[in-house]
């Protein structure tokens, strides 16, 4: 392990810089995540606020988590640049950078599996449940 001083321009010592970075072993999702009453159809949504909202007749553990993957998928398509709404339309663009293509917004357009965000986390949520189904067999 080599460790190395920085001074300041004083000759003081700024920081040390390790030889190595440590990961902690757990991760921390600080994404809030509100229950409200949503209109029907909608089971969740990711706010451009960072948050999430679930429908709260979601009552499930199993779906809700489902949800909750979904959705955080949105919102790494937000952070990304990828993926923005408004009330009229919803923004999108495959990469961080270029130009923003828009589709009007409508019962029908929001949530629709054939757009390339939904697909992407779609793909997220079958996954999960790949995994939820490993795990029950495995119990047995």
């Amino acid at each position: 392990m080599k460790e190395e001083e920085q001074l300041d321009v004083d000759g003081n010592v700024k920081n040390i810089v390790m030889g190595f970075k440590m990961k902690p072993p757990y991760e921390i999702d600080n994404t809030p995540i509100y229950t409200v009453k949503e209109e029907e159809g909608i089971l969740g949504r990711a706010q451009k606020c960072g948050s999430i909202t679930i429908n709260v007749d979601v009552t499930d553990p199993d779906q809700k988590e489902e949800i909750l993957e979904h959705e955080k998928v949105h919102l790494d398509q937000m952070k990304d640049g990828r993926l923005w709404y408004d009330d009229e339309y919803m923004y999108h663009r495959k990469s961080g950078k270029g130009k923003w293509s828009k589709v009007k917004r409508s019962s029908e357009a929001d949530g629709a599996k054939s757009h390339w965000w939904e697909k992407e986390a779609y793909k997220k949520d079958s996954k999960i449940k790949k995994r939820r189904n490993g795990k029950n067999k495995r119990n047995r």
